[in-house]
């Protein structure tokens, strides 16, 4: 199985099935040739009875209850954070270990949220449930986890471009339909962006919204709290200054963030840096400004890694470096990291059978 050991067969479900990551979850369980010898696929009842074929063969999309979680070794769930804490402990009570990729469980102190690439010991502590981080946090940290080992790291600020596929298929068909009406010189009326329970909608199309998810007291964004409180939980560092400003782009898949960091070992160049992350695991090096070689998003879709450019020293801070970060947020952002966690389980041995 692809950059997995894995010795057992299961059952696994996947919640949210027909979703823009469920399907995607779905898709990436059979390109790796996950070892599972039952898929089950739940969503709400709007979605059930729609079928999705896996390996050649159809499942039907059943309504998720908790009696549908007997007999399921992994959930996979990726269906709102309403769904995951009302069903999540439910998969739990019957012997399923969750690997949710909500919000729902992330900054619990009781539920380990892991990148395999950082942290994939965390899984050794579960008690059932497994967050998934956010998709702009994970890339991140596979960037910095390798600097943090190596360097040290004392700051971190980071701007984020995002792709409209995180806010799902609603956005996405948004993106597209209003980039239409512009061209076609028809009126329109934005509904979903920047996010569908806010009071204002704006145009993505030809556009940058500053605002992902809702603000909070302090001025950020949710979004932008998740980056900052889920990188310092992440890599064990709780006092690590982190900052973040989040994006949305006009861009259907892929998102991209600029990233300054500070080691806390002074005299490391630019090279060294470029050096380290050349053969870390999940990383991609693509660096080289004088052939105009750096990430793009639509460069990096269908892509499981994250894919690092643009590493350069700061001006003026001999510890401050700069770098370009891009990854698929529908793959190593969400479903890629969920399976790989799934795979993790089974290597640590965490599968109970």
């Amino acid at each position: 199985m692809d950059q997995m050991t894995v010795e057992k067969e299961l059952h696994v479900a996947v919640v949210g099935a027909t979703g823009a990551v469920g399907m995607q979850m779905i898709k990436t369980l059979e390109e790796t040739n996950f070892p599972l010898t039952k898929l089950t696929l739940l969503s709400s009842e709007r979605s059930a009875g729609k079928k999705i074929t896996y390996k050649g063969k159809e499942v039907v999309v059943e309504v998720a209850t908790p009696e549908k979680f007997e007999g399921v070794d992994i959930a996979l769930f990726s269906a709102g954070g309403g769904v995951s804490k009302e069903l999540a402990p439910e998969a739990v009570k019957r012997g399923a270990i969750v690997v949710d990729n909500t919000s729902a469980f992330r900054m619990d102190e009781n539920v380990p949220l892991v990148v395999p690439e950082v942290n994939e010991n965390d899984l050794l502590h579960h008690n059932g449930i497994i967050a998934n981080p956010n998709c702009s946090t994970i890339q991140m940290v596979v960037a910095l986890e390798p600097i943090r080992k190596t360097f040290g790291l004392s700051k971190v600020i980071v701007s984020t471009y995002q792709a409209v596929s995180g806010s799902g298929v609603a956005a996405i068909s948004e993106m597209k339909e209003q980039t239409k009406d512009i061209i076609e010189g028809n009126e329109f009326t934005p509904q979903v962006l920047p996010v569908k329970g806010d009071k204002k909608h704006y145009q993505i199309a030809f556009n940058a919204i500053p605002q992902i998810d809702k603000f909070e007291d302090n001025g950020f964004t949710f979004e932008e709290m998740k980056m900052i409180n889920e990188t310092k939980k992440i890599m064990h560092l709780p006092e690590l200054p982190v900052a973040a400003t989040c994006v949305r782009l006009p861009v259907e898949t892929g998102h991209s963030e600029s990233v300054y960091f500070e080691t806390t070992q002074n005299g490391v160049s630019a090279q060294e840096v470029k050096d380290l992350l050349a053969s870390a695991p999940g990383v991609v090096l693509e660096d080289n400004p004088a052939e105009q070689v750096y990430p793009m998003p639509i460069h990096a879709v269908g892509k499981k890694d994250v894919f690092v450019g643009r590493i350069r020293k700061d001006l003026d801070q001999d510890n401050g470096f700069h770098m370009w970060v891009v990854s698929d947020n529908l793959l190593k952002g969400a479903a890629w990291n969920s399976v790989q966690i799934a795979g993790s389980l089974l290597k640590l041995g965490l599968v109970a059978k």
